[in-house]
Parts: C-alpha cells; structure tokens; sequence
C-alpha cells in the first residue's frame, strides 16, 4: 500500500476518496530509558532511547492506519499526517491519519 503525505500520486488518479483512515498507540517511558536517558541530557546529544521509541510507536501507528485503509479496499492513503498527544505523565500518543483511496494508472501520451 502506497502510503504518502502528497495529496496527488504522480502518475495516476484518484478515482475514489473511500475517508479518513488512522491508526494509533499509546506507548510508556520505562524507567531504565529515563535514567539513561537522564544522564545523556547531562553531557548533550541524541537520546536514543526515547527517539527509538517514538520510531516503534510511528510504525505501529502507521500499521495500524494501512489496515483499516485496507478494510477500505484501499490502493493508497494520502496526505498522511502524524500528531503526538500527552495522555498521562508518562505515556504518550502518537497518531497517524490520512486519507484512504483508489487510483487508476493515468494514460501515457
């Protein structure tokens, strides 16, 4: 499944717009990542911990949105977005959307 965040797929049409399609998760910090990550912030750079778990949980959340566009009868989702929320102290969500459709090759001259 083509998943982009165009709103157009170069090279064919959009036959059907079939809706909105998302996926999400809610992942938790664990507390080995928070000291880790506590002593990275002391010295600087990239907190890997946190930055592969926000990666698992975009891939979860896409997953989940490219099955329910298949659900659909789905050939792409596009102009995908992602948006992350707060839900407790120390668990997060992320969400990913788009909209979910059918295309046609176009035609070569």
């Amino acid at each position: 499944m083509l998943v982009i965040t165009n709103e157009e797929v170069a090279g064919h049409t959009i036959t059907h717009t079939l809706g909105l399609v998302r996926g999400n998760t809610i992942r938790a910090r664990h507390v080995g990542n928070d000291i880790m990550a506590g002593l990275r912030t002391l010295v600087g750079g990239e907190i890997h911990e946190y930055a592969k778990l926000l990666g698992e949980a975009r891939e979860q959340a896409i997953d989940r949105m490219v099955d329910e566009a298949k659900l659909l009868g789905a050939d792409a989702v596009v102009g995908v977005r992602f948006s992350t929320s707060v839900i407790i102290n120390n668990a997060a969500e992320m969400l990913a959307y788009g909209t979910a459709v059918k295309l046609s090759a176009n035609e070569s001259a």
